[in-house]
């Protein structure tokens, strides 16, 4: 595939122009599928950073054919419909953020406090589009890693999420200082427009054509009810008669546990009501289920039932995902803790070895928990106190 060949070069650093010339009639043409066609070849014979540092080039030059090709557009009450209305709403913000930014560094130091705050301000309502991103990396990536083969070019695009939010972290801590490093700030709020608007150009040229034509028209709906949880950003939610949602019949009869006999309606609201997140992993990878949404710490929707767990982390820590996993297998390990700081929150998280009785391996259980409060007990407490 000539494609292939032109964006090897890219990534090895050949010459650009004489590239270009010697392909450009393929460049003029090329579709969004073969888009993510190529870059799928490109992640299984370059290193990944090698790959994200070029895709942007890559996507430059193949923007005017992409603009040129129409798709067609999925009707108003459609999953991806409402995804393409969030983009509108935080396109709306970049651009009066850079109306703000492009203030600041024109007026003097006397307003800096002043436009400091509204760029904050700006920051935070940025920070809902975070739901846009749990929404495609929870919901619709699964749909699309089922119905088109070729979709490693996901992975791209979930690092690129994650590039997003570190920028605004990084953008909150530079404004929130006493004395404001206007160079600084300058790049950062140039990395992050450097994402956010090209990340859309992808999503609407590349990705959502691709999918809309993969994907079975039953899904869609599905996507709908998956999202449901999750929320929306800066539109209307989808109205609840629009997801068509049916209901789920509970089986009846009993289900042996060993120590003890129980429904499924108990077996369920046990699990849910556990004050942890729980995902399980069988043993060829495959997570199998997670728990509800009372005590849930980290996204999760029905669409990642039945994925492989490695595709269900950003491609920074697929890694340590894959070591905790083979030293579970090889038995060398039976836990992995970690602990982290999120959101005021200290959370700890641990990753179980399950096995049978002669000790095979049967998978991992995933357990996070919000320990804040635990943490700050002191003494006993022996007596029932509901008033505290």
């Amino acid at each position: 595939m000539k494609m292939q060949a032109y964006c090897s070069g890219m990534v090895e650093g050949k010459n650009g122009k004489a590239l270009y010339e010697k392909y450009k009639d393929e460049i003029a043409v090329v579709t969004a599928t073969e888009i993510m066609q190529v870059l799928d070849y490109l992640l299984q014979h370059y290193p990944f950073e090698s790959v994200k540092n070029t895709v942007g080039k890559l996507i430059n030059i193949f923007f005017k054919s992409l603009k040129q090709q129409t798709w067609e557009k999925p009707s108003e009450d459609h999953f991806l419909s409402y995804l393409m209305l969030e983009n509108r709403g935080v396109e709306k913000i970049t651009r009066e953020m850079r109306g703000v930014v492009k203030t600041l560094f024109s007026q003097s130091e006397a307003k800096e406090n002043e436009l400091a705050a509204e760029l904050l301000r700006l920051i935070h309502d940025l920070k809902l589009y975070e739901l846009h991103y749990i929404k495609k990396e929870n919901i619709l990536f699964p749909f699309i890693e089922r119905t088109f083969s070729q979709h490693r070019c996901l992975q791209l695009m979930w690092s690129f999420h994650d590039d997003f939010r570190k920028s605004l972290k990084s953008l909150e801590e530079l404004l929130k200082r006493d004395s404001l490093r206007k160079d600084l700030l300058n790049k950062e709020f140039g990395r992050l427009f450097f994402v956010v608007l090209p990340i859309i150009f992808r999503e609407e040229q590349i990705v959502y054509p691709v999918a809309y034509r993969a994907v079975p028209e039953s899904a869609w709906k599905e996507m709908l009810v998956q999202a449901h949880e999750t929320g929306w950003c800066y539109i209307n939610p989808p109205r609840k008669s629009e997801m068509n949602k049916t209901g789920k019949n509970i089986a009846s009869g009993m289900t042996d546990l060993d120590t003890g006999v129980l429904k499924r309606e108990q077996i369920i609201q046990l699990f849910e009501n556990l004050p942890v997140d729980i995902t399980f992993v069988d043993e060829d990878d495959t997570v199998r289920y997670f728990s509800g949404g009372k005590h849930r710490i980290f996204p999760r929707s029905n669409a990642i039932i039945g994925r492989k767990v490695q595709n269900c982390h950003p491609p920074e820590s697929v890694h340590i995902v894959n070591q905790i996993v083979e030293a579970f297998k090889d038995g060398s390990k039976n836990e992995a803790n970690f602990w982290i700081n999120m959101k005021g929150k200290f959370i700890y998280i641990r990753y179980i070895a399950l096995r049978s009785s002669n000790g095979e391996y049967k998978g991992t259980i995933e357990v996070s928990q919000d320990v804040t409060d635990i943490r700050s007990l002191e003494g006993e407490r022996r007596l029932l106190n509901w008033d505290e």
